[in-house]
């Protein structure tokens, strides 16, 4: 798929939509005429429409756009939980030069939020293999540091090595690569080939969450990797001789030697039927690229970003520019598409969470969105109530270990002595949250007389529950009023 047609993917959606009700209008109109003239009138103008809207119509189509905008939605009472529980890997696919981890993808929280979540772990001078997926990505960089590339369909080949450095004359042309580091969100469209390279002195961990449910995602509703290269084993096999392989594995190798201009040995070797390193691989004497010096990226400017010099990837896990800080409390920092662009072409957004130890934050909701809660360092207990008042979820949540808070679930957080880090993933590129305790919450937002009549309580109950709390979402386990 070209880049510009993934940019203007929402526009498509909302042609459709326009395209359907003109149809529905005319077919409407015809079926109530009763005169042959009329009807021959009214089907002569349809047949008259601009050669523009029966371009754009055949366009739409044949990309797919109207006939599946969300093909995978989440069938009825799939988020019908009665209880939830905090959630560890099940498998572990191993390497070379790392593993990778898979959380239950038909887990019932996975289902009702219809997402995935795993984990790689990449060793230093580690390269996780070109490959594509189904689904949008968001790779949070919990640990480690490297650059990666995204290899975007129809943009320019805007890095090249100079003469002199190249193999006897050769230059060395490809697409831009990115630099990332522990705290970055990395953004990766759905189908968009890519690879990560660990170029550090520490393992890289990243935590990536695959919206399967996403409207461009028309193949499955659990993700599948398609590996460009080498002989991976796949979730659930022991082997890679398991009918696994990348993608050239099934060309015939005359047809591969033609279309790319070279012998037959050279074509056998994008097969590689014989490599048994698994899908991250050790680059021994380290990977020679080109890529420019490491530089610390700024916030947006708020300006479009064009799809080929588009960012993907911004830091959270600075504590000094958060978006949200109680010193006596924690601190929270969002991403959404506001500050990274690329996040309204895939409808997702983000944040990281810190809350000292033993505060708490109070009880709130995610008004338009799912959200995936995976904890990073400490613990802290939580409580999650559904649309029946009951507790689905009242644990300890532990590093490593993660939960799906459905949409409009109500959630309350409490950090332990150590305190508590998490991320999280959100399904709505802008998701909203609605507190009902502090400052700018439900219950201060409403008039003492319906909280009096609501409650039945006396006026002096009403104002302290508005009142006593004046912080606006953190509250330290000290401040009493």
């Amino acid at each position: 798929m070209h880049a510009s047609t993934w940019l203007n993917l929402s526009i498509a959606n909302s042609l459709c939509v326009n395209l359907s009700s003109t149809l529905h209008f005319y077919k409407t109109l015809i079926s109530s005429i009763t005169t042959a003239t009329t009807t021959t009138i009214i089907i002569h103008h349809i047949a008259t429409m601009s050669i523009l809207s029966l371009s754009l119509a055949f366009l739409l189509l044949f990309h797919g756009s109207c006939l599946a905008l969300r093909p995978f939605q989440q069938t009825q009472n799939q988020c019908q939980i009665q209880r939830i529980n905090a959630l560890e890997p099940n498998e572990r696919v191993e390497a070379e030069a790392g593993y990778t981890e898979f959380f239950d993808a038909g887990d019932q929280q996975f289902q009702c939020a219809g997402v995935e979540v795993i984990r790689h772990h990449i060793h230093p001078q580690g390269l996780m293999l070109p490959s594509y997926i189904n689904t949008p990505l968001m790779v949070y960089i919990l640990q480690g540091r490297g650059y990666q590339g995204i290899m975007l369909p129809g943009c320019p080949e805007t890095f090249q090595s100079s003469q002199q450095a190249g193999e006897r004359g050769f230059q060395d042309r490809h697409q831009k690569i990115r630099h990332f580091r522990e705290g970055d969100m990395i953004v990766i469209p759905a189908g968009a080939a890519h690879w990560m390279y660990n170029d550090g002195q520490e393992e890289i961990v990243a935590i990536v969450m695959l919206d399967s449910t996403n409207e461009v995602n028309q193949l499955d509703q659990f993700h599948r990797r398609f590996f460009l290269a080498g002989n991976p084993k796949r979730s659930g096999q022991e082997t890679p001789e398991e009918g696994s392989g990348n993608i050239f594995r099934g060309f015939d190798l005359q047809m591969l030697s033609e279309v790319f201009h070279v012998d037959q040995e050279t074509a056998s070797k994008l097969q590689s039927p014989d490599d048994t390193r698994g899908h991250i691989v050790m680059v021994e004497r380290g990977l020679q690229v080109v890529r420019p010096p490491i530089r610390i990226q700024g916030p947006a400017n708020g300006v479009e970003e064009a799809f080929c010099s588009a960012r993907f990837t911004a830091n959270i896990n600075d504590a000094s520019r958060p978006d949200f800080f109680n010193p006596e409390a924690g601190w929270t920092t969002y991403l959404n598409s506001f500050k990274l662009p690329i996040l309204q072409m895939v409808q997702l957004s983000a944040e990281r969470g810190v809350l000292y130890n033993n505060a708490i934050m109070s009880p709130y909701w995610m008004t338009n969105a799912h959200e995936i809660i995976h904890v990073t360092s400490g613990n802290m207990r939580m409580q999650i109530v559904n649309n029946e008042g009951q507790a689905v979820f009242d644990d300890m949540i532990q590093e490593g270990q993660l939960v799906v808070v459905p949409q409009n679930f109500a959630v309350m957080k409490q950090a332990q002595e150590q305190g508590c880090r998490w991320i999280s993933f959100r399904t709505n590129d802008n998701a909203m949250m609605s507190t009902l305790a502090g400052r700018t919450s439900a219950i201060k937002a409403m008039p003492v007389s319906v909280l009096m009549n609501a409650y039945q309580m006396s006026p002096e109950q009403a104002r302290s529950l508005k009142n006593n709390r004046m912080e606006t979402m953190m509250f330290s386990p000290r401040s009493r009023y």
